[in-house]
């Protein structure tokens, strides 16, 4: 490997761990999703999805079930362009074939590389010590183990700032998907935790998984954060106020108290990097008091 590896990141979270261990400047490609930094946009685009835009959830996830029951991929990778990159590292990750690129996405690109074939690095974090995990392995297949310490110092000086947890914890529920509905695992509980807050049908490390409207409506959470999974803001809030409009969800303690919030699943939630730290802040936000905690950057949440 050369003294400054060329890296291909097809998993916007690694990107992000990438550019905090200093090694923006190794990126030599990017997935169609690594989107932040913002100088990440100027990257080639070695990826892209076979979904439709402006699909709703259920529409989704419809069209990935007959996606996948075709034995097919979500996503197509273009593998003439990631061999005319040459890398010597390409990052991507093997939790879920339906949130990025997996290795089986690449093996027909690898299976025909021309002389030594990159580096297959592939995350697959299930928790908080999983993610700080992969700040080590990406440096060190970067040749540059020594980057993960002030990164991952950082990241755990952002947890600990957070304000201490308030007397009586309020129970949170935190759902990944909409239709059908699903709560928000791994290591999403850890942070509802590390907020102040009582996380709800979920514990840290296991993977998110479908719940029943009754299972929600008898937990009956102090609070609920929406974070679909790809999902941004604008993406959320339509389909979030046609499901506190119906009279189950009229019924339920958070919407008539006004405490359901849709919060970014695209940007923060669902990428498992250093901005799991904006992504504790900002349930910080909802837990505490607004007088207590900074308000979040803007467009990152918004009460539905």
């Amino acid at each position: 490997m050369s003294a400054r590896p060329r890296i291909v990141s097809l998993l916007p979270s690694a990107t992000e761990i990438a550019v905090a261990l200093g090694l923006g400047d190794c990126l030599v490609g990017r997935s169609h999703e690594c989107d932040f930094p913002p100088e990440v946009s100027a990257l080639p685009v070695c990826t892209a999805t076979k979904l439709e835009q402006g699909l709703g959830s259920r529409a989704i996830e419809e069209r990935v079930k007959a996606i996948v029951e075709k034995g097919l991929s979500v996503y197509d990778v273009d593998a003439a362009l990631l061999k005319a990159l040459r890398p010597d590292v390409i990052l991507t990750q093997a939790q879920c074939a339906v949130c990025a690129v997996t290795p089986a996405d690449l093996a027909e690109a690898l299976a025909s590389w021309v002389g030594t074939p990159p580096r297959l690095v592939s995350l697959a974090p299930d928790d908080l010590v999983d993610v700080r995990g992969d700040f080590a392995r990406v440096a060190e297949a970067a040749g540059a183990p020594e980057r993960a310490a002030a990164a991952l110092q950082r990241f755990e000086a952002g947890l600990a700032a957070l304000p201490p947890a308030p007397a009586a914890r309020p129970r949170l529920l935190a759902i990944e998907w909409l239709d059908p509905l699903m709560v928000a695992g791994n290591w999403v509980p850890e942070l509802i935790s590390a907020a102040g807050g009582e996380p709800l049908l979920a514990r840290p490390g296991v993977h998110s998984h479908s719940i029943d409207f009754a299972a929600l409506a008898a937990a009956d959470p102090d609070i609920i954060a929406l974070m679909p999974c790809g999902y941004q803001l604008g993406q959320t809030l339509p389909e979030a106020r046609a499901l506190l409009a119906t009279p189950q969800w009229q019924a339920l303690r958070a919407v008539r108290e006004g405490r359901v919030f849709a919060v970014d699943g695209h940007h923060l939630f669902n990428r498992p990097g250093p901005r799991l730290v904006e992504s504790a802040a900002v349930l910080a936000w909802l837990i505490h008091s607004p007088e207590a905690v900074p308000a979040p950057l803007s467009g990152f949440i918004a009460r539905v």
